[in-house]
């Protein structure tokens, strides 16, 4: 009688191999699926833009200062008195950079309890 021999186990590196490339066809495809930007177009160049903000805001300087459509404002609740109703729905506020968060959280508390509505506070968004 012979003598058992020690089988030798083949790893599937065939089902490894085909994994592997399924993978990397799925992610060909998947990346694809977006259309290109046409090489002619080119896009808008905001670097050289003054930083205005919109004429219908409540403007909120670094020392806490308030004013909107250019003219200074004493409160807010004398800001909310120059707007009619359907204005006092949704105000909008654009505070400085150097504004400390506890004014501005102030000031936005003092325009909920004078009657505004909704508070959307405008930024700059860095795309870089």
């Amino acid at each position: 009688m012979r003598a058992a021999g020690r089988r030798r186990f083949r790893e599937p590196t065939i089902a490894l191999i085909n994994i592997v490339f399924l993978m990397l066809v799925f992610f060909m495809v998947a990346g694809t699926l977006a259309q290109p930007l046409d090489r002619s177009l080119r896009l808008v160049r905001t670097q050289d833009l003054d930083g205005r903000a919109p004429p219908d805001t409540l403007v909120i300087h670094p020392d806490g200062r308030l004013s909107f459509r250019g003219n200074d404002v004493a409160t807010p609740e004398t800001y909310l008195a120059t707007l009619d109703e359907t204005d006092r729905a949704e105000i909008r506020i654009v505070p400085d950079r150097d504004l400390p968060a506890g004014q501005l959280v102030a000031i936005a508390r003092a325009l909920q309890a004078a009657g505004a509505g909704r508070i959307l506070v405008v930024t700059e968004r860095g795309l870089e």
